[in-house]
């Protein structure tokens, strides 16, 4: 009798002898019958022991065990079409690893998030969860390969800095053996010094924002999927993105229909390219709709939605203000207030996925734009000597992982394309 996990059992013959380990999804008895659903980390399949059939001793186990223990159950692979796929397990025997308690999250407990939040290390058993986790694996995985296909070298970049990459407002302070130091917003700085090693690099890890923000689309702290290349202008950063996403969609389609189909997600993968608009188009679009705001602020959340809603694919936002924009970027050969960079929205008023731009590569260009924002150039040395040693025209993005799984999973709220997430009101489990 062999170990097998489940998504193995279903494509044994019949009559094939299993043993199986999991937990116990569910439960119901019928005639005499109890029928237990297993769950392991590769998928459910159905059990069922009757009475007279097996031994009374596992009959006796098979009353006694409970929703969400930890069992190692033994028996045939046999056909039946009322079961789930076709195909179940008539047991054997069973037996109990971990007897768990009262299950805790009941059918009305259900219905609130909060309570399910609350109950996060519980609750990422559901299918909807777990299917989610690993959708989020496949976004992951795809864009590994896809950067390994093109030739990029993962690096990692230190999570403690001393210098903000977004904005000063956002960042999260904590004592560093008496000197001041942040979690880091980006990995952006530190892989524009290995690109001038490396020529192009990615990094795949946590990034922390302290916004005050209670967004359907915001945590504080999430998983980015970052890449900078040298001698690579905007267009071509834009063009990098379009071929990620599209990649990363197809994957996960390919891989994750089953995941998908559990979530009632209809996906079609976008091809490019991807549709194109101005920072300007967005101010008047806003205007059209009674949403006005200021030129050169950034772009309202309500507006970022209702423009996501009106597109059906991906598309680019570009031509933001400098004053909308961090101090690194390059700004228009002809407008020194407009910068080449762009944000990436998805449809369906997921809204903004990912934001690039090309960097100022010119040691004076960057140190006048310091001086004018009147940002501390100590805590930019490094970052500004980069510029004296060969620096090319680069450029670089970054994709939120948890953004990128909401709208391909179809989720209503960000919390959930994250294990345990993190927001402004929540910091436990």
């Amino acid at each position: 009798m062999s170990l097998v996990e489940v998504s193995e059992a279903f494509k044994l013959t019949e009559g094939s002898e299993v043993k199986i380990r999991g937990w116990v999804d569910s439960k119901s008895e019928v005639g005499g019958i109890i029928f237990l659903t297993v769950r392991d980390g590769t998928g459910y399949i159905q059990a069922a022991g009757k009475r007279g059939v097996v031994k009374e001793e596992v009959f006796q186990s098979l009353k006694r065990v409970t929703k969400e223990s930890a069992v190692e159950i033994e028996g045939v692979i046999r056909e039946d079409k009322r079961a789930p796929k076709g195909r179940e397990v008539a047991i054997k025997s069973l037996n109990i690893v971990a007897l768990a308690d009262k299950w805790p999250i009941t059918k009305s407990a259900v219905k609130s998030p909060a309570f399910l939040y609350d109950y996060r290390h519980l609750s990422i058993r559901g299918r909807k969860a777990s299917a989610v986790m690993k959708i989020r694996w496949g976004i992951i995985r795809a864009a590994i390969e896809f950067f390994t296909e093109r030739g990029y070298w993962l690096i990692s970049a230190p999570t403690i800095v001393q210098s903000a990459c977004e904005g000063g407002a956002t960042l999260f302070e904590l004592d560093y053996f008496g000197k001041k130091a942040y979690l880091s917003q980006s990995a952006q700085f530190y892989e524009e010094a290995a690109i001038c090693s490396l020529g192009k690099v990615f990094v795949i890890q946590p990034a922390f924002r302290a916004e005050k923000s209670k967004t359907a689309k915001h945590l504080t702290e999430f998983w980015m999927i970052e890449a900078e290349k040298a001698f690579m202008d905007q267009e071509e950063n834009m063009k990098l993105q379009e071929d990620l996403i599209t990649y990363i969609c197809k994957k996960v389609v390919e891989e994750h229909k089953s995941e998908l189909e559990g979530l009632g997600r209809k996906f079609t993968p976008p091809e490019p390219p991807f549709p194109r608009m101005t920072y300007d188009d967005v101010v008047d679009f806003a205007k059209e709709h009674g949403l006005e705001f200021k030129w050169g602020e950034d772009i309202p959340t309500p507006v970022e939605t209702l423009l996501s809603r009106s597109q059906t694919k991906p598309f680019f936002i570009t031509d933001y203000p400098l004053s909308a924009r961090s101090f690194y970027h390059l700004t228009k050969p002809d407008n020194d207030q407009i910068t080449l960079s762009s944000d990436l929205i998805a449809p369906e008023g997921h809204g903004e996925i990912a934001t690039g731009g090309q960097r100022i590569h010119d040691y004076q260009t960057l140190l006048m734009r310091i001086e004018s924002q009147d940002l501390p150039k100590e805590n930019f040395s490094w970052y500004l000597e980069l510029r004296r040693y060969g620096m090319p025209p680069h450029s670089g993005f970054g994709v939120g992982v948890e953004r990128l799984t909401k709208w391909i999973a179809g989720l209503k709220h960000i919390r959930a394309a994250s294990l345990f997430p993190r927001t402004i009101t929540r910091v436990n489990p």
